[in-house]
């Protein structure tokens, strides 16, 4: 008989608050209303988020140089490139077709690049709950998020679903310096990577600055470089040893769900009867996601097989018969 002991990923809550804080980049960038681009924007995000968290743990930068030489070097560089594409690609898809599209195609592929590609570098099981969870938040991003124009931009899509690819990379690579390097911990690799990832944007930060002069442009540079960048990878930088790179792709999915609900009752939009189902629909996926994994263990096996005493009273017998008499 075996026995089944569940193991809850106490990983799995931190990464969806890290989740639920990236999904109020939007309404929060919508509420400011300033004058910059969103490149110009998810520099700042970076460059603030990472100086902040750099700050925080750099008690540990002692401990990156010998970790460079022993192979932490390579990841460090594809999370940061991860990082500053995924911000190029996705500012530069939800131009060319909106936010929705945007969000739906590149937050759609982000759970099944994060399983496939864990799936192809490190050999990770992918369960029957990701697939179940997957897919159900996949449906409801859709339905929650699909656009209502029939236009269709070609580039824009292929940059919504290479941001999606930037996320799943991220993700990947990011659990594999938090198993590989435990001596230094996950949050001081993610501060080089976000201003590793804000380099490319630099030229968009310095041409357009003119939104710095203002409160409210610098209110929303602190939230979103302070909130939704510092503390918010912190949070899954924390949460991401303890879970499965694919349930944080699922889990990533938590980001426009949030910014769904805040879009339907801090900007007051309409609540459609496909939004409703596709956001009970993630929801479901969600809960799917963070349940605990059933594992089994084999029942204790005993050292040695036991005898019957039938058995040994038997053996006996014929032992006695077997044994020569002493003349």
């Amino acid at each position: 008989m075996r026995q089944r002991k569940h193991r809850f990923s106490s990983g799995a809550g931190l990464v969806l608050g890290a989740a639920l804080l990236w999904g109020t980049v939007g309404p929060a960038q919508a509420l400011a209303d300033i004058p910059m681009g969103p490149a110009a924007l998810g520099g700042w995000r970076l460059l603030v988020g990472g100086a902040v968290l750099g700050v925080l743990t750099g008690r540990h930068l002692r401990a990156l140089l010998p970790a460079l030489q022993q192979g932490l070097a390579r990841p460090l560089l594809i999370c940061a490139a991860a990082t500053g594409i995924f911000q190029a690609a996705f500012l530069y898809s939800t131009a060319r077709t909106g936010a929705a599209l945007a969000t739906v195609v590149a937050l759609g592929v982000a759970p099944a690049a994060t399983g496939l590609i864990a799936r192809s570098l490190n050999g990770e099981h992918l369960t029957r709950t990701w697939l179940i969870s997957t897919a159900a938040a996949v449906s409801g991003c859709a339905l929650l998020l699909a656009p209502t124009g029939a236009g269709v931009d070609i580039l824009g899509l292929l940059s919504a679903t290479a941001s999606g690819v930037c996320y799943g990379l991220y993700t990947v690579y990011a659990k594999q310096l938090a198993t590989d390097h435990l001596g230094i911990p996950l949050p001081t690799v993610s501060a080089f990577s976000l201003l590793l990832g804000a380099v490319p944007l630099v030229p968009w930060m310095v041409t357009d600055s003119a939104a710095l002069g203002q409160p409210a442009g610098l209110g929303l540079i602190a939230w979103l470089g302070l909130a939704t960048t510092a503390l918010a990878y912190w949070l899954f930088s924390a949460g991401i040893p303890a879970t499965s790179a694919a349930a944080v792709g699922t889990l990533s999915l938590a980001e426009p769900l949030a910014a769904f609900v805040l879009g339907v009752f801090v900007l007051h939009e309409r609540l459609t009867p496909a939004a409703t189902f596709g956001s009970l629909l993630m929801l479901g996926g969600l809960a799917a996601a963070c349940f605990p994994t059933p594992r089994t263990r084999p029942a204790k096996v005993p050292s040695e097989p036991q005898p019957s005493p039938s058995y040994v009273t038997s053996t006996s017998r014929t032992w006695k018969h077997q044994v020569p008499r002493p003349n």
